[in-house]
């Protein structure tokens, strides 16, 4: 039920609309300069909206987009990883908050939007953009389900598009890869801790803070493997530990020269302590430039080894690439790096694979040449009959 009424103000007649809300409290949206335009807003935002069951109130929308996020990470906090959570709200602070905070969220408009998301665009990646518009959009998202607003004006924004660079991947043999563990070993400190840091990144594949957050216990010696079963990040000046990648816990096969090294390190050690610890704390992530001020351990032993200059988390490329030379198939290698899927596997690393399509068809005929000689023998017969009939 609703009707129009008007009222006088200094500028003259104005009217309201007056409506029940499905809750069967009254409400009222005034301001129509002309009683058509009360009609009109009348028939799209009560009529037409009840029928559809698409009613939203007014009063409901005029809750901040702040007060909203309030209510965004109260929901998703707890399912959130501490570095996403730390994300989350450095995009907010920085990029969102200045601008829509304080703004109802029934006054969000699409042209807003889409300018915000322009200028941002401008002054930053379109990695940052897209990331942060979809914090956003996921605000918006809310005051669309608790009917706030109709529809979420995100939709249909122009988002910049993420350049796509074709992956190309220094991959070290394992001399390459030996020799660059045997020069960590010569460094000043350390060197023992460092090369079988260096060997457990190449073999077995480990991300840097699954490598960091690795206890005594988790290395078992005895089946030859490494059970990875967390994460230590760090989020602002700490460090945090979460699950791994994925969320799933993994057992990785760990080879001799790995177990050989990493004893060393942890004969003694009690099975709760970190096995990599430097001045008290996890090792810190090494970048590889080719500044000639960067004098890190890591870089270090790159330059003294001679070999290309391939990043912590390159080695985890390497340790795949040894793993199907050696002979691992894609679900194995899948398990290995804790990937998704097996199909993730194959996205990432579809060029090691490429050799495996040459060597079908020289399989195939080995098998058939095993399993159905009578082949070979047709084979013959007919290049004996094709020779016959060229001389005549």
């Amino acid at each position: 039920m609703a009707n129009i009424t008007s009222y006088e103000t200094r500028s003259g007649r104005r009217f309201e609309v007056r409506y029940l809300k499905p809750d069967g409290r009254s409400s009222r949206k005034r301001g129509f300069a002309r009683k058509r335009d009360a009609e009109l807003w009348m028939a799209e935002h009560v009529t037409a909206a009840k029928a559809s069951d698409m009613f939203v109130s007014h009063e409901a929308g005029m809750v901040t987009v702040g007060q909203l996020y309030e209510q965004f990470v109260a929901e998703r906090a707890p399912i959130w990883k501490p570095s996403q959570a730390h994300t989350v709200d450095s995009r907010w602070r920085t990029h969102i908050a200045p601008r829509f905070a304080e703004v109802p969220v029934n006054r969000v408009t699409r042209a807003m939007l889409q300018d915000w998301v322009s200028a941002l665009a401008e002054r930053r990646s379109a990695s940052l953009t897209r990331t942060t518009a979809n914090i956003l959009d996921g605000i918006l998202s809310i005051a669309v389900q608790d009917r706030r607003i109709a529809r979420n004006p995100m939709d249909g924004i122009t988002l910049p598009r993420k350049p796509r660079k074709k992956a190309v991947r220094t991959y070290l043999t394992v001399a390459q890869l030996m020799r660059l563990a045997d020069e960590c070993l010569r460094g000043r400190r350390l060197g023992v801790q460092r090369r079988a840091l260096v060997l457990l990144l190449g073999f077995c594949g480990l991300r840097w803070g699954e490598m960091c957050a690795l206890r005594v216990g988790d290395v078992d010696y005895g089946r030859g493997r490494v059970e990875v079963r967390s994460n230590l990040v760090r989020v602002g000046t700490g460090w945090v530990e979460g699950s791994p990648k994925n969320g799933e816990v993994r057992s990785v096969p760990m080879p001799r020269v790995v177990a050989d090294a990493l004893r060393v390190v942890t004969d003694g050690r009690g099975p709760e302590e970190r096995v990599f610890v430097e001045d008290g704390e996890p090792p810190r992530l090494q970048s590889v430039t080719d500044a000639k001020t960067n004098r890190t351990w890591y870089v270090s032993a790159i330059r003294r080894a001679g070999v290309p200059a391939v990043s912590p988390h390159e080695l985890r490329h390497t340790a795949a690439s040894i793993a199907v030379h050696a002979g691992a198939n894609v679900k194995a290698l899948q398990r290995m790096l804790g990937h998704a899927n097996a199909s993730m596997t194959l996205d990432v690393y579809a060029d090691l694979f490429d050799s495996d399509l040459d060597d079908v068809a020289r399989m195939v005929d080995a098998a058939v040449s095993v399993e159905c000689p009578a082949t070979n023998r047709v084979q013959n017969v007919s290049k004996t009959d094709g020779a016959t009939l060229a001389s005549a």
